[in-house]
């Protein structure tokens, strides 16, 4: 079954900068990711007819991945000193070219991680969702690559009614700085500083970049701190997180707008069971971001001998007073798949989808799909 491991140490920039030379070569390498998914979508509801510009049914596909260019040099004194430039397969990420997370970082075993660039925050990379195999994801936009979702609930980036995984406000890889500790006994704290909202992984100085000016931005000064233990009691493992995020809305009048949330999971014999809640806090839409929303996710995996790891999930969202005092929207979505390993950086899924976004506010905007797909992962 595949993992993420998030990498848990940082070190205070000033140390790092008083740490002697060295004469050690740096290791200029690079890796990445490509899925290619291919499915059978059938969608029905108001917002599904082609009189409102929609016709996903039929046989579909979308592809995926990142090329991440990751030099690195570790001095005599061991600390290591790195960047990381992720690049878009797809020109869906940063730009017109294609750059999406651009950043430096500054580690050592004992005294942490330091990042400085565009990333996403400490509260964001230390939460847990439900734990899933396959890579059609539900708990995230990516839903959308099959079905209208965008036309029928509020689709706002990084924030609850989509996924667990939320950003003040629903920014993105803006700049920031943030500081890891080291892992205690499986217990990481990570904090992280923007200035503004403004850019997703922009670095301009000119044009509509602006990073550092705040009078194109919507929020400043965000602060985000995220928690998280990894450990092992015997044959049982157990993943928890939680985070907190908030920032200073600019426009007068507007309340500031904040995020939290907790996740949790826990494995025995190859089973995964676990979940999460979030909550993205909005101002109750005054201030541009979206909805106030919230969002669970729920599921369980099995990794069982052999090749073969087998879920079963479920993400269901929430938009308050989408459509006056009480109105509410909802996002629902389950999934039911299967990922063979079937050598190196190298695997094959089978999943089906039942989605459905549920406007209760607006009228002819209703939708449902089901998608039955399949799709090639490639890691290096």
């Amino acid at each position: 079954m595949k993992k993420q491991v998030l990498s848990t140490s940082a070190i205070a920039l000033g140390v790092a900068m008083a740490a002697p030379a060295s004469a050690q070569e740096w290791d200029v390498s690079f890796g990445g990711f490509f899925s290619s998914h291919v499915a059978i979508v059938d969608s029905s509801g108001n917002n599904a007819g082609t009189a409102n510009g929609n016709d996903f049914d039929g046989l579909n596909s979308f592809v995926t991945g990142e090329i991440i260019f990751s030099p690195s040099v570790t001095l005599d004194n061991g600390m290591t000193f790195g960047v990381n430039v992720q690049m878009e397969a797809m020109n869906n990420g940063g730009g017109a070219n294609n750059i999406d997370e651009t950043y430096a970082e500054i580690s050592s075993d004992t005294l942490g991680r330091i990042v400085i660039g565009g990333e996403n925050s400490a509260g964001y990379l230390s939460m847990v969702g439900a734990p899933s195999v396959t890579s059609l994801y539900i708990n995230s936009p990516s839903i959308s690559a099959f079905m209208p979702i965008s036309g029928a609930v509020p689709f706002n980036f990084r924030q609850a009614g989509l996924s667990s995984y939320t950003e003040v406000a629903g920014n993105n890889d803006v700049q920031r700085l943030s500081y890891y500790t080291p892992s205690f006994n499986g217990l990481t704290v990570g904090v992280s500083y923007a200035r503004n909202n403004n850019g997703n992984a922009d670095g301009s100085f000119f044009g509509g970049g602006q990073i550092n000016n705040s009078a194109v931005a919507t929020i400043e000064d965000i602060y985000d701190i995220g928690v998280n233990y990894s450990g092992s009691f015997g044959a049982t493992d157990v993943n928890l997180g939680a985070r907190y995020g908030s920032g200073s809305a600019i426009a007068a009048g507007v309340s500031d707008p904040e995020t939290w949330g907790v996740g949790a999971s826990v494995g025995f014999s190859g089973f995964t069971i676990g979940g999460s809640y979030t909550e993205n806090d909005n101002a109750n839409g005054a201030g541009g971001w979206g909805p106030d929303q919230s969002g669970w996710s729920l599921g369980g995996t099995y990794d069982m001998a052999g090749p073969w790891a087998f879920e079963a999930l479920t993400y269901q969202g929430n938009y308050e007073n989408t459509g006056g005092a009480g109105v509410d929207s909802d996002y629902i979505a389950y999934r039911v798949g299967a990922s063979r390993d079937m050598g190196p950086g190298v695997d094959w899924d089978v999943y089906a989808i039942f989605a459905e976004g549920d406007a209760d506010a607006t009228a002819g905007t209703d939708i449902e799909s089901t998608i039955v797909g399949t799709a090639l992962n490639l890691s290096f």
